[in-house]
């Protein structure tokens, strides 16, 4: 999970998980809802995250519309999607410059969490120090 601003700097980059798992349940797990977070902040977020209106208070919070099995969508929310997704296309950025560094992009053999939670912490600093110079 990354929180990256417009600028494409990453401001929190959770540790990794092993397995599958929800992006929703993470956030619920790294920022307890009953804790105002994100009161002051203006949300752009995935599909991932449906339950982020129900449960967290923020400034406002952006999230894509998504169709039902039996119903497509009509042209209005596909617009509104596409210009949500024009919004976040930052954080998109912001994930592709962890991923110039090929230890993050490659296929992963290290078992270590811990090790890679500090090489994936590395390379956020590099693409922020990279960013900022």
């Amino acid at each position: 999970m990354l929180i990256s601003t417009k600028n494409r700097f990453i401001k929190y980059l959770s540790r990794p998980y092993g397995g599958r798992r929800h992006d929703f349940h993470l956030l619920k797990q790294e920022f307890p809802p009953e804790l105002p977070w994100f009161e002051n902040c203006t949300i752009r977020v995935d599909s991932g995250y449906i339950g982020i209106v129900n449960n967290y208070r923020c400034k406002s919070i952006s999230i894509p519309h998504k169709k039902s099995k039996n119903k497509p969508l009509t042209s209005e929310p596909k617009t509104t999607n596409k210009q949500l997704a024009s919004e976040r296309i930052f954080v998109e950025h912001s994930i592709a410059g962890l991923k110039r560094f090929r230890i993050l992009s490659d296929r992963l053999r290290i078992h270590n969490f811990d090790l890679y939670d500090k090489i994936l912490g590395v390379c956020a600093e590099l693409w922020n120090f990279n960013l900022a110079n």
